[in-house]
């Protein structure tokens, strides 16, 4: 699948291939560093640099939009309602103690760890579920995608 979405941007220029594959939530940043380094030759700052706004954006876009397409969606369909409801209930059931001490920490890790259904968009999602400010979610978004880009651009440099 990723190496369907890296060739869809065969042609374009690499900076910007960089920036909208780490737009993708299926990418995310996880892959357009060491694509841009090893596949594009861009250098490792510029890679991270692209990388980094690329998928900050994605989060940003997500955590406006979200709340939004969700109340379109339920009011659409109205099954979805329960399903919605129930999977928001559960979430905060098993979340809500540590995400209320360790809002910005939780969040940030989350978002840092570079890891398969970690990332800003996933971030963007938990941040909405437990309405983090915007700006402050952003904030942190931005943040847990800097040590992330830190993380993968440090071990695609190394190995």
């Amino acid at each position: 699948m990723q190496e369907i979405i890296i060739n869809a941007f065969t042609g374009m220029p690499k900076e910007l291939a960089t920036f909208l594959i780490a737009m993708m939530p299926v990418t995310e940043l996880r892959a357009s560093i060491p694509v841009a380094i090893l596949k594009y030759e861009i250098s490792p700052f510029l890679a991270f640099t692209y990388s980094v706004l690329g998928n900050t954006l994605m989060g940003t876009l997500v955590l406006l939009l979200i709340e939004p397409v969700t109340k379109l969606i339920i009011e659409k369909v109205g099954f979805i309602h329960k399903l919605w409801t129930k999977y928001i209930d559960r979430l905060h059931k098993k979340h809500k103690d540590s995400f209320e001490k360790w809002e910005a920490v939780a969040l940030i890790i989350f978002i840092a760890i570079p890891l398969p259904m970690t990332g800003a968009f996933s971030g963007a999602v938990a941040a909405s579920i437990f309405q983090i400010p915007p700006k402050k979610a952003i904030l942190y978004i931005f943040l847990g995608c800097f040590i992330a880009g830190a993380i993968v651009t440090g071990i695609t440099i190394l190995f």
